[in-house]
């Protein structure tokens, strides 16, 4: 595992799953709101958008937090490890809400409150995204594609990694 990609639903734990990973791997993580948004809320060009992630993917190791499904595709195919977090839109809702007031190393901002378009993409996101991240994972399959439906589950796997075990399987869906 030397180029590892988290992704799911705004809210899911993407970047709190990556940093303990990092942690326990070593691997360089890099989170794309903080290539995308800038710190007074506007965000950067998709072109420099794209070459900030090329230039990403051209390392020998990383950790790339974030969904971002427009460059998933490329993601999926320069990874040799992917993490999808597949949680309820209420355990995502919940995480989202939990994490407004506070400051985050993956958001060069601190959120005020959980904006309504915000709220209704995480509720959107299984009708909306969720089918195409599971068509581009089988498109993949050759990678290591680990996919939770709980956090209970991916704590789970955090404790085998320390242990030395391997990778729960990548269910069907």
């Amino acid at each position: 595992m030397k180029k590892v990609i988290v992704i799911g639903s705004p809210g899911a734990g993407k970047s709190t799953f990556a940093r303990a990973l990092r942690d326990r791997t070593g691997l360089p993580l890099y989170y794309l709101d903080m290539i995308w948004h800038r710190p007074d809320q506007t965000n950067r060009s998709q072109k420099d958008f794209d070459v900030r992630l090329g230039e990403l993917i051209q390392k020998d190791r990383w950790i790339i937090d974030g969904n971002y499904l427009r460059t998933l595709e490329l993601r999926l195919s320069q990874c040799d490890t992917a993490f999808l977090l597949d949680y309820p839109p209420e355990v995502c809702l919940a995480g989202a809400e939990a994490r407004v007031g506070k400051e985050r190393e993956d958001l060069p901002w601190v959120e005020e409150r959980l904006e309504e378009e915000f709220r209704q993409s995480i509720l959107d996101f299984p009708q909306e995204q969720l089918p195409e991240i599971y068509r581009l994972c089988k498109k993949y399959e050759e990678k290591n594609i680990i996919c939770f439906h709980t956090r209970e589950e991916a704590e789970a796997y955090l404790l085998q990694w320390e242990r030395g075990k391997r990778a729960l399987p990548f269910p069907e869906k």
